[in-house]
C-alpha cells in the first residue's frame, strides 16, 4: 500500500465510521502547519482534506490548516490544543515565534511532526530537541509492517491487527529518544 493510498484509506474510514461527536464540549483546535521552504510534497492538499474530515467526523477536533507563520504568537497559539508540522527547510519564523512554539510545548500542549517535518530547522537546536532527530535521506522504499497496538480502539479498528505499507523509509541523524520539552536556551528564552 502506498502512502497516498493509506491516507485515502484513513479518510474513507473516517467518513464511513464516524467516531461519534462529543457534544459535552467543543472540539479541540489543531493548527496544521504545512509551510515548505524546501521540497513540497504533493500529498499536502489531500492531507488537509483528510485531517479536516477526520476531525469533523469525530467531533473531537477541528483542523485549522495554514502556511502563515503569524499564527506562531503566544496569543494565537492559546487557541490550539496541538500544533502539527508537515514542513521542510528553514522556515521564516522569528525568534519570538520560535519562543512562542517552545513555550506552547512546554505548557503541555501537543506537537506532532509528520513525514518531512524532520527535514526542518537544521539551524535551530531546540527543534532537534523537539523532534528527536533530523532527516538524513530516504535511499530506499520497502514494505513495512505496522502493528496495531489496540485493534479495539475505534480510530484504528478497521485496520485489524496489522497492515503493510509500501513507503520511503527515512534515515534519521542525531537521533535522540527523549520525552522532554527543550530547556530554555539563552538566545530564545
Amino acid at each position: 500500500m502506498r502512502r497516498r493510498d493509506f491516507i485515502e484509506l484513513l479518510g474513507g474510514a473516517a467518513a464511513i465510521r464516524p467516531l461519534g461527536a462529543h457534544a459535552e464540549r467543543p472540539p479541540e483546535r489543531i493548527l496544521y502547519f504545512t509551510y515548505s521552504a524546501g521540497y513540497r510534497h504533493d500529498v499536502i492538499p489531500l492531507s488537509k482534506v483528510i485531517l479536516t474530515q477526520l476531525g469533523s467526523n469525530s467531533g473531537v477536533f477541528e483542523v485549522i490548516a495554514t502556511e502563515d507563520t503569524s499564527e506562531f504568537s503566544t496569543e494565537n497559539l492559546e487557541r490550539y490544543a496541538a500544533v502539527m508540522f508537515y514542513t521542510t527547510g528553514e522556515l521564516p519564523m522569528s525568534a519570538a515565534q520560535k519562543r512562542a512554539l517552545l513555550n506552547f510545548v512546554r505548557s503541555g500542549r501537543g506537537f506532532l511532526v509528520i513525514h518531512s517535518a524532520a527535514d526542518t530547522f537544521y539551524s535551530w537546536p531546540d527543534y532537534l530537541d523537539l523532534v528527536g532527530g533530523y532527516f538524513n535521506g530516504h535511499p530506499w522504499h520497502q514494505a513495512v509492517k505496522i502493528e496495531v497496538v489496540d485493534p479495539r480502539d475505534p480510530l484504528v479498528a478497521f485496520l485489524g491487527n496489522s497492515l503493510q505499507v509500501e513507503d520511503e523509509i527515512y534515515q534519521i541523524s542525531d537521533f535522540s529518544w527523549s520525552t522532554r520539552a527543550p530547556a530554555p536556551r539563552p538566545e530564545l528564552g
